[in-house]
């Protein structure tokens, strides 16, 4: 039990492979998942890291002697493989560890329609018959089958939908795919479309050998850079290791923080259903829902992670939901996240906006960030966010706090959130304050904080 706690994340499966992850539990969850989906059939997908090969062959082994189906896609963007689901109304498998380093890998599952699956709708109990050894089989003859399918195609003709190619101008682009999945999807995605396409580190390499596929670090957006000053490009585009997240980096090099890039696309899509609902995680800047009300829109925040997200998404019947770390969902994309989405919509923007996105950014940059600082713990998260608790409420009683997820505190003109990695042993902090100076030295104040606790 205690090694399955450690890679039942709150909305996903991850571990390092195989001490945590191995052919033997990928089989456990095959037929454990193929019981509970109660479907007959499941696609199943991966990235290109090694492991994977491995993992989804035992995964297809404990599914098929469950009596269920698999379409297998082959190498695949997560945000390929929720369009399948949603397309193929059939549950979903994706493999993959996203930004995580090449030693781990995970799993993200979903009901037909891409109806996620996360700690509250499923993991547990996915988890539970494992531990049980409640995994039925059929005999040899009841066995499902399994079959081959590439929906790419597909899934970049679904992506070009939410934009007016007739409205695109010729921009300069350049994607920094890191090795990851990117360097598959985005081309496809980018077919037939009138940019100028540039794809950095497009091999597909699960060993990450330039930099690691995590986009919302600031040292791995660094050759991304350099390479948009170097061709004078319009825009940049950072994906991480499975390709459904993206990060916008503008015409002078600077990068677009994932609030920004919520608000501009929440603007577009009220444009497209005034009225609607948009939701926001609740570490984006209050920019966002401040845009989103400005612009007739009903602004929800929510708890980060995509299972919360998208089943909020189902109730409130949001048209758009974005997070701070570059997860953009859909409700014409079966309530979906995709970063390629989110960023064809924001070179519609720039096309008919007609100026620089160094410019178009600005109304929507209102307030100073720090962005997400990771800090090891070696202890428990919990304990560390529960003295950061009782610090503020003693020394900062008219400082309002929040418990929607992790910790937030937040004082008016400035507040900051910290809360437990569902994915490594870390606490993440976000901080937020009127302008630079002010934010940067209250980011290092809470630092200190839970440095000196952890």
């Amino acid at each position: 039990m205690g090694s399955l706690d450690d890679i039942f994340k709150a909305y996903d499966i991850r571990g390092i492979v195989p001490d945590q992850l191995n052919a033997e539990l990928a089989k456990k969850i095959g037929t454990a998942f193929a019981t509970f989906a109660k479907s007959p059939s499941i696609v199943v997908g991966r990235d290109m890291r090694p492991s994977g090969v491995e993992l989804v062959a035992a995964f297809t082994e404990g599914a098929t002697a469950a009596g269920v189906d698999v379409v297998l896609l082959g190498l695949t963007s997560s945000d390929e493989l929720l369009y399948a689901s949603g397309a193929l109304d059939s549950p979903g498998v994706m493999f993959t560890a996203s930004h995580n380093p090449a030693r781990y890998n995970g799993i993200k599952l979903c009901l037909a329609g891409a109806r996620p699956v996360g700690v509250e709708s499923g993991l547990v109990d996915i988890r539970n018959a494992i531990e049980a050894g409640d995994l039925p089989t059929v005999s040899e003859g009841e066995r499902g089958r399994v079959s081959h399918r590439d929906v790419l195609a597909d899934y970049a003709a679904k992506v070009r939908s939410f934009v007016d190619r007739e409205a695109l101008l010729p921009l300069r682009v350049i994607a920094d795919t890191a090795n990851g999945m990117g360097g598959l999807v985005v081309p496809a995605v980018f077919e037939g479309l009138p940019f100028d396409l540039e794809v950095l580190y497009p091999e597909l390499d699960g060993n990450f050998p330039n930099h690691p596929a995590d986009p919302i670090q600031p040292a791995n957006l660094v050759d991304l850079q350099a390479r948009i000053l170097e061709k004078g490009a319009d825009v940049g585009l950072a994906f991480d290791g499975d390709a459904d997240r993206c990060f916008l980096v503008d015409d002078k090099a600077q990068p677009v923080s994932g609030s920004t890039t919520t608000a501009i696309v929440a603007k577009a899509i009220l444009e497209k259903y005034p009225g609607s609902t948009i939701l926001y995680n609740l570490i984006c800047s209050k920019a966002v829902p401040e845009v989103i009300r400005e612009n007739g829109g009903t602004p929800v925040m929510t708890r980060v992670g995509h299972s919360y997200i998208k089943a909020l998404m189902a109730e409130t019947g949001a048209a758009f939901g974005g997070e701070h770390s570059g997860h953009y969902y859909f409700r014409d994309n079966y309530r979906a996240d995709s970063g390629s989405i989110a960023a064809l919509m924001v070179l519609e923007v720039i096309s008919k906006a007609g100026v620089p996105l160094s410019e178009l950014r600005r109304p929507f940059d209102r307030y100073a960030l720090s962005g997400e600082i990771n800090t090891e713990v070696t202890g428990s998260p919990a304990r560390v966010i529960e003295a950061v608790s009782e610090h503020f409420a003693a020394e900062h009683p008219e400082a309002n706090q929040s418990r929607l997820d992790g910790l937030t505190v937040d004082f008016g003109d400035w507040w900051f959130n910290v809360r437990p990695s569902n994915t490594e042993p870390l606490v993440r902090l976000n901080v937020e304050a009127a302008d630079r100076a002010s934010c940067d030295a209250h980011t290092q104040m809470v630092l200190s904080l839970i440095r000196g606790v952890s």
